[in-house]
């Protein structure tokens, strides 16, 4: 016969201090996991190199920044949390209403996502953001509005954009303007001379034999020769003018709200700049001179070129007269 099996036995209902206890356990592995994930998030956040924020636009409060904001601003967060005014006063003073006014522009678009401009770190240094805005939430009710954004350091970016910028409109030798930079300024300058009905000159000049100056001295003293003529004409000339090498040996400029005869004067200050430059080569010293042809914009001028021309005919015209000299055209 089968061995007859005894019933289980009896177990009470978990007490209450078990039920509690439980619970408690529960709750603690919740507690835990939602720490890991609270710590997982805090993690990601100081390595994220840009500022998260949040702005109650009706209360011109700021409600949250990231850890970030302290690296890139240089300034507590509790402070800008506290008072908005220390947000403002960071912001390089020339582009605040820029800033402000592209932040109001959410509240039309309901992103704002070009949007840049200068901030001064607490170390007095200047940088630049890239702070995108988005409108997050509004409360009919109470009308609260609320913008959140992300502010990114680009200063690298914009120092790299700036040397691009300026290889590709810079000679490299003289560090004045390249021709394709100079006939661009020159053709806008002349646009705006001929709309606003202003003055204009244009001046071109070139060294007097400076082929020989090559052949004789090598071409490492006619880069120098190229490099001191540019410093001269960049001390010259006036704030707003414009200087750039247009050939080997050929340099033009442009005086914009510039008549002929003060044109004539700032020529005469140049040549008399250029012709105090020595030189030498070994033992033995050599100056330079140089053939200017200068005009100044007509009623009947079209375009650049028309001018260009006339300059170009008085230049040689100096060179035929004997070098040295500034002919008007």
């Amino acid at each position: 016969m089968p061995k007859k099996l005894d019933p289980p036995a009896y177990q009470a209902p978990p007490s209450d201090t078990a039920q509690t206890l439980l619970a408690l356990f529960h709750a603690q592995a919740e507690v835990s996991r939602l720490g890991e994930r609270e710590q997982l998030f805090s993690s990601l956040l100081e390595s994220v190199n840009a500022v998260l924020w949040a702005f109650d636009w009706e209360t011109r409060q700021v409600l949250y920044v990231s850890p970030a904001f302290e690296r890139i601003f240089g300034r507590q967060a509790a402070l800008v949390l506290s008072d908005y005014n220390e947000w403002r006063d960071a912001v390089y003073p020339d582009d605040l209403a820029h800033a402000e006014r592209s932040m109001a522009d959410v509240l039309v678009n309901g992103a704002v996502e070009d949007r840049e401009y200068r901030i001064i770190n607490a170390a007095g240094e200047v940088r630049w953001l890239s702070d995108k805005c988005y409108l997050k939430h509004r409360d009919d009710d109470d009308n609260r509005v609320i913008i959140v954004g992300i502010a990114e350091d680009i200063t690298e970016k914009k120092q790299l954009e700036r040397e691009l910028q300026r290889l590709a409109t810079t000679d490299v030798l003289t560090q004045s303007s390249n021709r394709r930079h100079f006939f661009e300024c020159a053709r806008q300058a002349f646009d705006d001379a001929r709309a606003d009905g202003t003055p204009l000159s244009f001046l071109l000049l070139d060294i007097d034999d400076f082929k020989l100056i090559n052949d004789s001295y090598g071409h490492q003293q006619g880069d120098q020769v190229l490099q001191r003529i540019a410093d001269s004409g960049k001390s010259a000339l006036r704030r707003g003018d414009l200087f750039g090498r247009v050939g080997g040996e050929e340099f033009a400029a442009v005086f914009p709200g510039c008549t002929r005869e003060v044109a004539e004067q700032i020529a005469e200050r140049l040549q008399r700049e250029i012709q105090r430059l020595s030189f030498s080569h070994g033992q033995k010293p050599y100056c330079v001179t140089v053939s200017q042809g200068l005009t100044s914009l007509d009623e009947g001028d079209e375009g650049l070129e028309s001018l260009f021309a006339r300059a170009d005919e008085a230049m040689y015209q100096a060179k035929r007269q004997g070098k040295n000299q500034i002919v008007l055209g």
